[in-house]
């Protein structure tokens, strides 16, 4: 079983003037829920465990784009500091995928890839999927059953967040970083329809925001 920072749900948050907050996001957010330095700190530790796990094999990152690319990036960097530092080391390349299952703030159990014609390459490949967010599994379910069709030799699965829902398949990552509650989160890449990917930190969005952005 992964293990992973649990944020609760009655976790109060903290305000957001404790920290820097864009001007133009001030009145759309409830609190920060996991400000950009811890996000930091469990990314580097998960980067830690993924070199324990994999090291001496081959990888190809794969980076579940748009939400995911500011955590592939932080994890990427880490394992790079690790490799230079460390007995065991990584050699590492890179891939992209587009995955959208989002309308708003509900998903529409339609899972789109784009690129997935491009899996093929990863055949026989050592794979560490790097995902921003986990919710109902359903769209990780089936990014991986389209990849087994191609065959790779091992695939591990890394989300910075799983969000505990009664909607879940019961679907878990290989490595989590934190487990939160089911609320919409945006901020360090995680989106409301292209917004608050550009916000450090991962924050609560208020109710006002979903209307304010609403497509």
């Amino acid at each position: 079983m992964a293990s992973f920072l649990q944020i609760a749900d009655d976790e109060k948050g903290y305000d957001l003037d404790l920290f820097c907050v864009p001007r133009h996001y001030e009145n759309d957010l409830d609190k920060v829920i996991i400000p950009h330095g811890l996000i930091m700190d469990r990314t580097e530790r998960l980067a830690r465990d993924i070199i324990q796990d994999m090291g001496g094999h081959h990888i190809v990152a794969l980076c579940v784009l748009k939400g995911g690319y500011k955590f592939f990036a932080d994890l990427l960097d880490y394992i790079k500091a690790l490799n230079q530092n460390s007995d065991k080391s990584v050699p590492l390349t890179v891939d992209f995928i587009r995955v959208k299952s989002y309308c708003n703030d509900k998903s529409t159990n339609s899972v789109k890839v784009i690129g997935g014609d491009e899996l093929s390459s990863l055949s026989g490949k050592n794979v560490l999927i790097v995902e921003d967010i986990v919710e109902t599994g359903r769209t990780m379910q089936t990014l991986l059953s389209l990849l087994s069709e191609c065959k790779p030799k091992m695939v591990k699965v890394v989300s910075l967040l799983v969000k505990r829902t009664p909607r879940s398949s019961g679907y878990r990552p290989d490595y989590i970083g934190f487990e939160v509650p089911d609320s919409f989160l945006v901020g360090y890449a995680l989106d409301y329809n292209e917004y608050f990917r550009d916000l450090s930190h991962i924050c609560i969005l208020n109710d006002q925001a979903k209307e304010k952005y609403k497509v």
